[in-house]
């Protein structure tokens, strides 16, 4: 047989045969996003704190292989520390009766330690590439060139936020996890949205801040420093993005009707209730060997019994946060304060006054600080 006839009968005779459908969703997922895109012929920087922000954040991008250094051994079992809020609350599970994990010691316990560990930075790791894909929407979509420039740049970002958690997971800690169907879901109605602002209000607004919180809460916990310069330069970034939320969103909300605000703090209301279901990690006990369902009612025995909860001190962050963005986008008190007065219900207001990130910003900027340190 020629080398010709060799070839062609190594050759497929019709199309290739598609993955089954099962393999694809669990590979990877399609969403369409009904969005125009614009293509604006207005070069003219007008913006000019848009400009300021554009320039920072060229001035602070960060490189991922040379500025962090991957050498660190990273023993999982010392990062634990016993006694955060969410370990102490599993001990106490452990003690009610009937408890499914009432045979634990410490071994159990410093593992489930690991695993909240890995799911956090897993969420961390997909939320981070969800926002790479709306920030890539944003560039799309927005009509201001000074708001592409930067959107552009924050892509950048969340790409490079993506790669590091992966790498930090996959390559200290073991397998990550799915994400989380709460954030998927999130994440999907904003690029799923034809209205350019929403993506930008859901993302940077209030996801971005989400992020501040508990890439906060983790970087306070952690003495690891691989992990907490990581977590530092991440929020030098996230900052930066919240800011440009802000000042994006406060100059487009001054020219929309009563109703079309209505729209959007609606929008708000139902993601700050959505944010508090997603303190659930059913996915952590699967993996531990323990049903979900059968942990459920002893935690919140446990939790009511102590007035423990583990998620108290990070949701405290993230609403210290959103509410003073949302206050300086004139949304709390548009149509006679509707959200105002719903965000009162819910005790949220004493937050009001908070310094928004619009203003402090630049305080989270580690990498700026980290190389005056050592010019």
């Amino acid at each position: 047989m020629s080398t010709t006839e060799q070839i062609e009968a190594q050759e497929p005779s019709g199309p290739p045969t598609l993955p089954a459908r099962a393999v694809m969703d669990a590979s990877f997922k399609l969403i369409d996003d009904h969005a125009s895109r614009i293509f604006t012929w207005n070069y003219d920087r007008e913006r000019d704190q848009l400009v300021t922000l554009y320039n920072k954040a060229m001035a602070s991008q960060w490189n991922s292989v040379t500025e962090l250094d991957w050498s660190i051994d990273v023993d999982p079992e010392r990062e634990i520390d016993h006694d955060t809020p969410a370990m102490r609350l599993a001990r106490e599970v452990a003690r009610v009766p009937g408890s499914p994990i009432a045979s634990w010691k410490d071994k159990e316990f410093t593992q489930l330690g690991i695993e909240m560990l890995k799911g956090n930075l897993s969420q961390f790791m997909h939320g981070e590439q969800g926002a790479m894909m709306v920030a890539a929407k944003i560039v799309e979509t927005v009509p201001w060139i000074d708001a592409k420039y930067y959107a552009a740049t924050q892509t950048m970002d969340e790409a490079r936020h993506t790669e590091v958690f992966a790498k930090y997971l996959h390559t200290k800690l073991g397998e990550a996890y799915p994400m989380s169907p709460f954030l998927e879901e999130q994440i999907t109605v904003l690029l799923e949205d034809p209205r350019w602002d929403i993506a930008y209000l859901g993302m940077q607004i209030v996801i971005e801040s989400l992020a501040l919180a508990a890439f906060g809460d983790m970087l306070r916990r952690t003495q690891e420093p691989l992990l907490k310069k990581l977590l530092r330069y991440v929020m030098a970034d996230e900052a930066r993005h919240v800011a440009f939320g802000i000042l994006s969103l406060g100059e487009h909300y001054k020219e929309l009707s009563g109703p079309e605000l209505k729209d959007r703090q609606e929008f708000l209301c139902e993601n700050t209730l959505r944010n508090k279901s997603r303190a659930a990690t059913p996915e952590v006990w699967e993996r531990m060997g323990v049903s979900f369902e059968a942990v459920v009612p002893c935690i919140i025995d446990a939790a009511q019994r102590t007035g423990t909860s583990p998620v108290a001190s990070f949701q405290r962050g993230f609403f210290a946060k959103l509410v003073p963005n949302v206050r300086k986008l004139g949304l709390l008190d548009a149509n006679d304060g509707y959200l105002r007065e719903q965000w009162g219900k819910a005790g949220l207001l004493e937050f009001e006054f908070a310094e928004d990130t619009a203003s402090d910003f630049e305080a989270y900027d580690a990498v700026a600080q980290d190389r005056a340190a050592a010019s």
